[in-house]
């Protein structure tokens, strides 16, 4: 899967979910992981040691909020107008941000997001759940999977090894095969 996401949190109230959220995110490859104006207090639930294992970055407040150059933020919130995660097309590079668990994103941390997605569930689910859906959502949409079967079950088929095509030289503004090149 090409690309890379980071995954956290605005304010928190419950240390044991985000220390799932960020387990959860070690877990589907993120990263980096952070936090904007909350206490990362290390929660029993992070049996990983998280940040031991993956970029930490606990910023103020949203206006110290610091992004890779080209990431774009997507905010998970349960609202009317926000667009249901299965019909979004996550970005190559992304960092996804969940709101409180009894609450939702500041609006200046909604005004920041390139997007905003929801779960679509009749209410809210835990903090935690939903990072882990989304994270999903990602892997599954983004990564290298064999076709789902019409009849119920597994793949009838596996997928086919990856084949590797030409290297592509640009000359002048032209893509050109290696092995064209060399035929000059």
């Amino acid at each position: 899967m090409r690309g890379y996401f980071g995954i956290g949190v605005e304010g928190i109230s419950k240390p044991m979910n985000l220390g799932a959220l960020f387990r959860s995110a070690h877990a589907f490859g993120a990263s980096f992981v952070f936090t904007v104006a909350a206490d990362y207090l290390k929660a029993r639930s992070d049996t990983t040691d998280v940040q031991a294992n993956l970029p930490y970055y606990d910023f103020s407040d949203v206006d110290a909020l610091r992004l890779p150059k080209d990431c774009k933020l997507v905010g998970v919130e349960f609202r009317d107008d926000a667009v249901d995660l299965p019909s979004f097309r996550h970005p190559r590079c992304a960092a996804y941000v969940l709101g409180p668990e009894r609450g939702s994103l500041s609006p200046a941390l909604a005004a920041c997001c390139d997007h905003i997605v929801k779960i679509p569930t009749r209410l809210c689910v835990n903090l935690s759940v939903a990072g882990a859906i989304v994270m999903y959502d990602r892997m599954l949409t983004l990564g290298r999977f064999a076709e789902r079967p019409v009849a119920p079950g597994g793949p009838v088929k596996p997928l086919p090894p990856h084949e590797f095509g030409d290297v592509v030289v640009r000359r002048a503004g032209k893509r050109v095969a290696l092995s064209k090149v060399r035929q000059r």
